[in-house]
């Protein structure tokens, strides 16, 4: 049985949607506040239903009896409900999780974290945290490290609006990222349970290709025919946003746009070689998708 802590999520949800397909047994961990068609959705796919919360641990006692492997994406930053904090969720939930994981005699975890930057901010300290938790275990272990996801940064929510031909850039928009499908994400957590060389290792992961901001701008350009209005965010000022910053959350973000200012060039030779990943998504593919949406929606 595969347990998935963070069903609901972006990730989470793609990776019972792949577990499902491949006819593997999926249980996924809801909460009493889950929203109701994410749940639903889960249903459809022939998940179990478990219903818990990270951040009560005799509820993942249950959530993991009988589980061979965990796969956890679970995270408060996208979609925090009452109570959920940085230290709640992203550092004493994982290592709840850990814990109740090990208890139960899981074999294999697989834990989604994302590159080390250099800089201190809490989302960074819970997942490193989590990290050497899973690594001192004693239980097999994968921690998968995706850089940023063209979802969420090419996305108008982080002020990258294919339909309306705007784009806000951070920092000088020069430095190139191998920006990753959250879809290819999925992708590798579910190989990384079958892959040999996958276990007790530290994987990075990114795109097929590295394009800095500005390119990815040009490659907007091309495909819709539109001049761009781009917007720039000296690093200056992402910098003073950074050490101005009290809240925990706020902290984070700040410090995740100074990773993102900086680039997240990600060699997938090995990666790839590991895991039985055939295609990735292009930022081309994404800005497709963003531009057929736009239009579909107008």
């Amino acid at each position: 049985m595969n347990l998935i802590v963070g069903a609901t999520g972006m990730v989470g949800g793609e990776i019972c949607k792949l577990l499902a397909e491949q006819g593997q047994p999926v249980r996924a961990l809801v909460r009493n506040t889950s929203n109701p068609e994410s749940v639903a959705r889960l249903t459809r796919l022939g998940a179990e239903i478990v219903k818990g919360d990270i951040k009560d641990r005799v509820s993942l006692d249950n959530a993991c009896h009988g589980v061979t492997a965990v796969i956890s994406t679970a995270s408060s930053t996208r979609t925090p409900r009452e109570g959920d904090t940085l230290a709640s969720v992203d550092q004493q939930g994982q290592l709840n999780v850990i814990d109740a994981a090990k208890e139960a005699g899981v074999q294999h975890f697989v834990f989604v974290s994302f590159p080390p930057i250099d800089l201190e901010f809490p989302l960074q300290t819970a997942k490193r945290a989590a990290e050497e938790r899973l690594k001192q275990s004693g239980m097999t272990y994968t921690i998968l490290q995706p850089t940023c996801f063209m979802e969420v940064w090419l996305s108008p929510h982080l002020g990258f609006d294919v339909t309306n031909s705007t784009a806000r850039i951070y920092g000088k928009g020069e430095n190139k990222t191998s920006w990753i499908s959250f879809q290819d994400v999925a992708k590798f957590a579910v190989a990384s349970l079958d892959a040999p060389a996958a276990k007790n290792t530290v994987i990075q992961l990114g795109g097929p290709e590295a394009l800095s901001p500005l390119e990815v701008v040009q490659l907007a350009q091309q495909l819709t025919g539109k001049q761009f209005d781009v917007e720039h965010v000296p690093e200056e000022v992402l910098r003073a946003q950074f050490d101005a910053a009290t809240d925990p959350m706020q902290k984070s973000f700040a410090g995740l746009m100074l990773f993102h200012a900086a680039g997240s060039p990600i060699n997938m030779t090995e990666p790839l070689r590991i895991f039985p990943v055939q295609t990735l998504k292009t930022v081309g593919e994404h800005l497709q998708a963003a531009t057929a949406m736009g239009t579909a929606a107008h």
